[in-house]
């Protein structure tokens, strides 16, 4: 989360969410318009932790009211083909749902299942090495790529720091860590341009980004390559190209961001080309093909392992870019609701863009109650609206949802999914 911080945990329940939630302090830094009052100071209570949820409750709301509300809103003509559930996270109770077993296309919800496989398998401190080693010819190295798309300007400095005083003509990059395919046949090649996919490659600039580090620029055609142009550009080599690295000397290196940091990002600009490096890299951890057929396989296989119900869910990509995705709002939620009670995937939550506030969601829900208070991931394609992601309620119960809407125009259908999850926080 770029611009504020929340602290705060539950028994039972770890929601990371901007609001105040039990003991949880949401301290704004940047304003985003947010109502709210100006940050304050506090002292820490003791202990830091406390309960966002009481454990010892033993009464669930009616829920009626906001039934009959969710039901009008789902029959707006603004959603075309709608599907969709909520849950109160304390009693574990579908609240509402319309057809939430329906497999429809999800976009870049997508990405909330394989933030969760990421998360599972690697861990929120799971953090990847490129290495430079020397090459096999005198005055050659080789870029030894570990699967780090986001290799920023400072990164590549530091390597050339750390390269200098050696007498280097030639800097090569190998890229073996991922053997398979790395376009699928399902993107098209006019989105490269298009700034909304590339190559992906295990090492990259900005994931591929031409003249910025974040939003929708236009990516390169030779990811990788341009690592290694970058690389020897610093140190004055003359010559780059691909090649193998050998177990030798470690010349230079450095560490990505934690994955934790790093589905932040993703989940923040909606970034299909991490979301298909992190499903890469949780396949060649596992030893598994990382073309991204096979790692959607993967991801779906982890899902079906950890005991989720995959009933009628088919993903060919692990970012949503493809219109042959089909996921069930059910599964969106299930995801949802176990980040929102298991340690292991609560940085799920935490990487959501905020309402009104960062993000996919910075210039959406400006005259919404929902604003500062939602967190969910947004999905868009042709025709398709997606937001899944939680909420505490006026009341102070928390709520998972999932709503998708097909067949629909995108702007109309947003507005009213917008609107939808306002309900759960006027709740």
């Amino acid at each position: 989360m770029k611009n504020a911080w929340w602290v705060g945990s539950s028994v039972g329940v770890l929601i990371a969410v901007g609001a105040v939630i039990g003991g949880g302090v949401w301290v704004n830094q940047a304003g985003f318009g947010l109502n709210h009052p100006e940050p304050m100071s506090v002292e820490m209570p003791a202990p830091l932790f406390s309960p966002a949820i009481n454990p010892d409750a033993t009464e669930t709301p009616d829920f009626s009211a906001l039934v009959q509300q969710l039901d009008t809103q789902a029959a707006d003509a603004r959603l075309g083909t709608f599907v969709g559930v909520a849950r109160d996270v304390e009693s574990g109770e579908i609240v509402w749902e319309q057809n939430q077993g329906i497999a429809v296309r999800p976009a870049s919800a997508t990405k909330i299942l394989t933030a969760a496989v990421a998360l599972y398998e690697l861990g929120r401190d799971d953090t990847i090495a490129t290495e430079v080693v020397e090459g096999a010819q005198p005055g050659t190295v080789v870029i030894k790529a570990g699967g780090d798309v986001t290799l920023s300007q400072e990164k590549l400095d530091d390597l050339a720091t750390q390269l200098e005083g050696q007498d280097i003509n030639t800097v090569l990059i190998d890229t073996s860590i991922w053997p398979d395919e790395s376009f699928a046949s399902t993107w098209d090649p006019v989105d490269v341009d298009a700034g909304y996919i590339a190559k992906v490659e295990p090492a990259m600039i900005e994931s591929a980004r031409i003249g910025g580090a974040e939003g929708d620029l236009p990516r390169s055609h030779t990811p990788a390559l341009d690592v290694a142009k970058a690389v020897a550009d610093r140190i004055g080599a003359t010559e780059v190209g691909e090649g193998t690295a050998a177990e030798g000397v470690v010349l230079a290196s450095v560490e990505s961001e934690t994955l934790e940091k790093r589905l932040g990002r993703m989940m923040e600009d909606s970034d299909n080309v991490m979301a298909e490096g992190i499903a890469k890299e949780v396949a060649a951890s596992k030893g598994l093909p990382t073309d991204s057929a096979s790692t959607a396989q993967m991801t779906l296989d982890i899902l079906k392992d950890k005991g989720l119900d995959l009933s009628g869910v088919s993903i060919v990509d692990n970012s949503g870019l493809s219109f042959d995705n089909l996921i069930t709002p059910r599964l969106l939620d299930d995801i949802l609701t176990r980040a929102a009670t298991e340690t292991e995937l609560r940085s799920l939550l935490s990487s959501l863009p905020i309402a009104h506030g960062n993000g996919t969601l910075e210039e959406r829900y400006e005259d919404l109650s929902g604003a500062g208070w939602v967190r969910a991931k947004t999905g868009t394609l042709t025709n398709t609206s997606a937001l899944a992601g939680v909420v505490t309620s006026e009341s102070g119960r928390v709520f998972t949802f999932a709503f998708v809407s097909n067949d629909a125009a995108i702007v109309p259908a947003r507005a009213a999914l917008d609107e939808m999850a306002s309900l759960l926080r006027d709740f």
